[in-house]
This record gives structure tokens, C-alpha cells and sequence, in this order.
């Protein structure tokens, strides 16, 4: 038997034991830090991103809000150059927040384009004077404009009514209230169509203190008997139903074609002042002293105290502007005849008395030879402030829409004549001749043929609307 060899031979020797642990720990403590200070300063810029995004969002919340306000404004307020400074949009106690923008309008190089530029500010706290955020944009626009051109009869709130064989033609027609037409009444001509623009101002029914208002359906704005008839393009707000309307008829409304039009405006403080300034004054008697067949001569800005009656074939030359205090009356075939030293600029005779302007029983008013007539204009409302308001709305306006200030009647003929009744009515009928006519409420019957030949100074159916074309970020 073969002998085993030393136990020993096979016996494993144990390898001294080096000290790793330590070097472990060493290694996984630095990557640990390394990780919670990645990890803390990923957190920081996230939080810083965050913070910033958020005031870059309200900054561009205020430059939209900025932009918005300027196309309102561009196109409400003729000649709107900017803010003029920074405009606090928000201003947040709960979140120390404040934001800031300012408008500033460009010429764009001609009258149509023009570019607005937005700067729009973020303030943390509120009380900072540095924004922490500032976005600035630019947006083109550009004035657009729809319309035809120059109308004859123009009317506000109160609308236009018509029966009694009353019929209008030669001129477009604006109204800002609605239509009644009955009896036979008639607007163009099937050979010559005009225009006529309806906006439906006229709600709430009963008015209230925030009369006018666009009205918001439900009714028909135009409202016709069965033999009167439309010849034109009618476009009015709120209308379905286009019987008896040709040449085209009724069609869609575009864009803002059916929003209300400015009543035309006069510059009412400027007369008052060149009157006053030339020192010509007359007492309602004087100016009425006029003989049967006679003739009297008002000079050129001529201020009138009282009321005024003129009759018996009398004739009253005008050479000019004339102011009168109380109301004027034209009758039993007395004339107004209006002066070659004018030349082509209407003169105004601005009456202020409630009975307003009457030309009746074959009164006239006739052009000089180069075909100048006058404008006529009544101020009287039912407004505190009758005559010099310039502004009358709620039920002081419905009120005073139904009040003729202006009436021309039996065959009574002012051909070329503008005449305006700036807060009231005027009533036409009986024949006659007239240059253009308008009134918060115009109102036309028994045979009133009247044949526009004249333009109201100042009033289209032509609306200007600026628009955006170009929206841009500035860094600068």
C-alpha cells in the first residue's frame, strides 16, 4: 500500500487579509455628494427656469393685453399715437406681482400702415423698480376700408320712417336704428339702386340708462308694408327676411359693414367762437323786420338772440354763418336766399330753440348761382345741458329722437339744403326738394318725393377698420 504523502502537502494556507472596506465607503460617500449636489443644483435650475417662464407667461399675458387695447383704441379714437406710458395691467397683492405694458404707435410711411409696438414688464415683488422680465413685440396693421362712398340720408338711434307715397333716391342710405316703411313708400329707384346700411341700435326696449345698444336679434331691424319696396344692397344687422327688397336685396353683412357710424360731427365750440369773435349781433325782431315783398340782409357770422319769423314773400339774404338762439320759422312763401359772396363753402345757421327750423306753406331756401345752399343744424334735446351737449345718451336721447326740431312741410323747398337735427327729428312731407338730410330720427310722409342731390358733410357708409398683418418679438 502506497503511503500517503505529507497531510500537510494539501493543507490551504490562509492569504493575509487586506483592508478594502474603507476605499468602498470612501469612493460611494464622494459619489453620493456628487449625486445630491447634481441632483440639488438640477432642482435650482429647474426652479430657476420655472420661475422665469412664469414671469416671461404674465409678461407676454400683459404685452397681448397691450396690443388688444391698442387695436380698440386705433380703431375708436382717430389719431391714437400710444399709451404715453407704462400701463399697470395687474398688480397682485396675494402674489407680490406686477405687470406693465406700453404701446407706442409707428407711422409705417403712409397714411394706411402703421406698426404697433408692445413693451410688456414683469415685477417681482411688486414694489421692484428692475422687471424681472421683459418681452417687447411689434405687430403691423394696416387701415382697411369698406363702404361706397358719400350718403344723402343719414339717421341715428331713432331710425328712418317712411309712408305716406314718401320716397328717397339719388343718395345711400345710413341708418343706425331701423327701418318702417308702409303706404307705398319707396328707397331707390329700380333704373338707379343706392345702398342702405341698417346697425339696429336700438335696444333695450323701454330704453334705460344704457340706451343705445346694438340689439341682439329676435326682431327684424327693417320692417315693410306690402307695396313698399327696396332698390339697393341692404345689409342690416339682426335681418332675415328681404321681401321686397331688389337690385340685389338683402345680403350678408361683411365685416364691419353693419356696425353703427359716428353721427356726422360738428364743431359746435369753433362757430360759437367765430361768431362771437366778429362782434355781429341782432335781436330776433330785427332780424324778422321785413316788410311784405321786402328784403333783409343778415351779415356773415351774425349771432341772432330770440326767435325769428319770417313771412309775406319776404327775402333774407344770407352771407354767411348765423347763430340763432331761439327757433326759426320760414312761411307763406318768404326765402332764404343764400348769397354769390359765399363762393362754395355752405354756410351754417345753427338754431338752439326747441321749435327749431320750419319751412312751411311755400317757404324756401334758395342756392346762389354757383349752386350753393346751407346747412342747417338744431341742438335743442331733452338733456340738462340742451344746447350745448356733446354727449346725450340713455332716456334723455330716446326722448329727444322724438322731437321734431326740423320740419319741412307743405311744399315747402330748400333744394341743395342740408339739414340736420343733431339730437332730434327731422320730419319731411308734402313735397319738396332737398340737398341730404339727417337727424337721430328722420322721418318722411304724405307724398314726401324727395330727390338727394347732396352729400351730409362728414358721414359715409365708407367704415375704416385697421387690421393685423404682421406679428413680431423684438430683442432689442
Amino acid at each position: 500500500m502506497m503511503k500517503l504523502a505529507n497531510s500537510n502537502y494539501f493543507r490551504i494556507r490562509a492569504k493575509p487579509q487586506d483592508g478594502f472596506i474603507l476605499p468602498v465607503l470612501l469612493v460611494t460617500g464622494v459619489m453620493l455628494v456628487l449625486m445630491i449636489i447634481a441632483i440639488t443644483s438640477e432642482s435650482v435650475t429647474n426652479q430657476t427656469a420655472a420661475e422665469h417662464d412664469y414671469y416671461a407667461t404674465e409678461a407676454q399675458l400683459a404685452a397681448d393685453a397691450g396690443l388688444d387695447e391698442a387695436m380698440h383704441e386705433m380703431n375708436t379714437q382717430t389719431g391714437w399715437t400710444g399709451t404715453g406710458g407704462d400701463v399697470t395691467l395687474l398688480n397682485d397683492a396675494a402674489r407680490n406681482l406686477k405687470t406693465t405694458y406700453n404701446v407706442v404707435v409707428n407711422d409705417g410711411g403712409d397714411s394706411i400702415d402703421k406698426t404697433l409696438v408692445v413693451t410688456a414688464k414683469t415685477y417681482f415683488p411688486a414694489s421692484a423698480t428692475s422687471p424681472k422680465v421683459t418681452r417687447k413685440y411689434a405687430m403691423d396693421i394696416q387701415a382697411v376700408t369698406t363702404g361706397t362712398g358719400a350718403a344723402s340720408v343719414v339717421t341715428g338711434v331713432g331710425g328712418l320712417v317712411m309712408n305716406g307715397n314718401s320716397k328717397v333716391s339719388g343718395g345711400d342710405v345710413i341708418v343706425d336704428g331701423t327701418i318702417t316703411m308702409s303706404n307705398n313708400s319707396q328707397i331707390g329707384l329700380s333704373t338707379n339702386p343706392v345702398n342702405v346700411r341698417v346697425a339696429d341700435q336700438a335696444c333695450p326696449k323701454p330704453a334705460d340708462s344704457t340706451y343705445p345698444q346694438v340689439c341682439s336679434g329676435g326682431g327684424q331691424p327693417i320692417t315693410m308694408g306690402t307695396t313698399s319696396f327696396i332698390y339697393g344692397n341692404v345689409q342690416a344687422k339682426n335681418q332675415t327676411t328681404g321681401t321686397n327688397m331688389l337690385n340685389p336685396g338683402l345680403v350678408a353683412c361683411s365685416g364691419t359693414s353693419c356696425d353703427p357710424v359716428p353721427m356726422p360731427s360738428f364743431d359746435r365750440t369753433g362757430f360759437k367762437n367765430t361768431v362771437n369773435g366778429s362782434g355781429q349781433t341782432m335781436t330776433g325782431a330785427a332780424a324778422s323786420n321785413c316788410p311784405n315783398g321786402g328784403t333783409i340782409s343778415w351779415p356773415a357770422n351774425v349771432k341772432i338772440t330770440g326767435n325769428v319769423s319770417i313771412q309775406n314773400k319776404c327775402t333774407i339774404k344770407i352771407n354767411g354763418n348765423v347763430w340763432v338762439t331761439g327757433s326759426v320759422a320760414i312761411q307763406n312763401n318768404a326765402n332764404f336766399v343764400v348769397q354769390d359772396s359765399v363762393g362754395t363753402t355752405y354756410p351754417d345757421v345753427v338754431v338752439d330753440g326747441q321749435s327749431g327750423f320750419i319751412i312751411g306753406n311755400k317757404g324756401s331756401i334758395t342756392p346762389n348761382s354757383q349752386g350753393t345752399s346751407m346747412e342747417v343744424l338744431t341742438f335743442w334735446s331733452s338733456g340738462a345741458c340742451s344746447p350745448d351737449c356733446s354727449s346725450v345718451t340713455g332716456t334723455s336721447l330716446y326722448s329727444s329722437q322724438q322731437a321734431t326740431t326740423i320740419n319741412l312741410s307743405n311744399t315747402g323747398s330748400a333744394p341743395g339744403a342740408i339739414l340736420y337735427a343733431y339730437w332730434s327729428e327731422v320730419q319731411l312731407s308734402n313735397n319738396g326738394s332737398l340737398g341730404a338730410v339727417s337727424g337721430q330720427t328722420v322721418s318722411l310722409g304724405n307724398n314726401a318725393v324727395i330727390t338727394f342731390g347732396t352729400a351730409v358733410p362728414g358721414s359715409d357708409n365708407q367704415i375704416t377698420t385697421w387690421v393685423k398683418r404682421g406679428y413680431m418679438r423684438q430683442y432689442n
